[in-house]
């Protein structure tokens, strides 16, 4: 296992077109790769700690893959440092990193059968009767972790297997080179729903066995909630947040944390208001508010420090046992969850009011408070 440091690191990708040439001398901004302008990460810290799982959420295009591909080696930070155990390791290369690396195409070699693919790591270096040794009891290892859904596939070439059999032998050849951190970019993207989900949970499994450091990189919430022991929430080529999946989620840093982070697959992540749209009860002053769906309260009855609005929507979702109302208040809609029990409809007018909300800054977007103060752990 291994305790990895990135300290300050910085790095500008210029993909633009025209980027570097003769009169292009103004520095790119961070993090404008959406558009294909220059991509920038700058002074970017991150600590992943011995023996745990981080996963890297945040949106395309925010960096995910360039991080990681730095964490490789495969690209050389412009400036900071990449540690190892307090080891400075920016100038190794890949192949000296001790690092296992399943990419989200697989990297599978086509020509040889599934057996050989595992057991990579061995095929390009000098046999000698140690190699032959470790390379046996290695296959052995990861035969025992992994058990009949790699071993059925063996005998196999990768262009006969399907995008989860790719992926249970790129994890099987993965674990074979016997790595000190695992690097996971995307793996299960190219799978269907069902796949997804039964591989998330065999790959967690799979690291707590294994029980080596990991970092994973994705854009999928529900896999992030799974498989983290912590997440680093970034954007535009900056780490926002770290911390587990429920510290972020209640007590979210700022306004894109808290509108990115969604517990809930098909359902908003967050209400945001004006400071003066805010019922005078909450006193929240020149801010912005926000209010996650499930902290609005609903009802019939007036309500002393709600507001009035009528339900403009109701959205049942049977597998949550629950329904996501879109309420008109004023020139607004905004989403409230509720017991599917409820009975509301479409039409109905109902009061609002606030169960926990937090306070930004209308500037900066950084949050100042929440009200009440985080909830009791879960």
């Amino acid at each position: 296992m291994a305790r990895i440091d990135l300290m300050k690191v910085s790095k500008t990708l210029r993909d633009r077109p025209g980027a570097g040439l003769a009169g292009d001398t103004a520095p790119p901004p961070a993090g404008t790769g959406r558009d294909g302008a220059a991509f920038s990460i700058r002074d970017l810290d991150l600590t992943i700690h011995d023996g745990e799982t981080m996963v890297v959420l945040g949106p395309s295009g925010c960096g995910k893959t360039t991080l990681l591909k730095m964490i490789a080696g495969l690209i050389t930070p412009d400036a900071g440092q990449v540690r190892y155990d307090g080891v400075n390791v920016t100038e190794v290369s890949p192949g000296e990193r001790r690092i296992g690396m399943v990419f989200q195409n697989y990297a599978l070699y086509p020509h040889l059968d599934s057996r050989t693919n595992v057991l990579a790591y061995f095929l390009f270096r000098k046999r000698t009767p140690e190699l032959d040794a470790m390379a046996k009891a290695k296959y052995q290892r990861t035969s025992e972790l992994m058990g009949v859904e790699l071993t059925y596939l063996l005998d196999r070439k990768p262009t006969t297997l399907s995008g989860g059999e790719k992926q249970r032998v790129a994890l099987g050849r993965c674990i074979t080179r016997d790595p000190a951190l695992f690097l996971l970019d995307e793996p299960f993207s190219n799978l269907d729903q069902a796949l997804r989900e039964k591989y998330r949970v065999n790959l967690k499994i799979l690291l707590r066995q294994f029980d080596v450091t990991s970092v994973y990189v994705t854009h999928d919430h529900y896999e992030a909630l799974i498989l983290a022991d912590r997440l680093a929430v970034m954007d535009r080529g900056r780490i926002e947040q770290v911390g587990t999946y429920q510290e972020i989620y209640d007590e979210p840093r700022n306004v894109f944390v808290a509108g990115f982070l969604n517990r809930h697959v098909g359902t908003p992540p967050i209400n945001l208001f004006d400071g003066a749209a805010v019922p005078p009860g909450y006193a929240v002053g020149p801010a912005r508010v926000g209010v996650r769906p499930e902290d609005l309260e609903v009802s019939r009855e007036a309500r002393a420090n709600g507001v009035a609005g009528v339900v403009a929507s109701a959205v049942s979702l049977p597998t949550l046992n629950t329904t996501i109302l879109g309420i008109r208040v004023g020139d607004r809609e905004v989403h409230a969850q509720t017991p599917s029990h409820d009975g509301l409809r479409t039409g109905d007018r109902v009061w609002v009011a606030f169960k926990r909300y937090h306070v930004f800054d209308a500037e900066s977007g950084v949050r100042l408070r929440s009200h009440p103060g985080a909830p009791p752990s879960r």
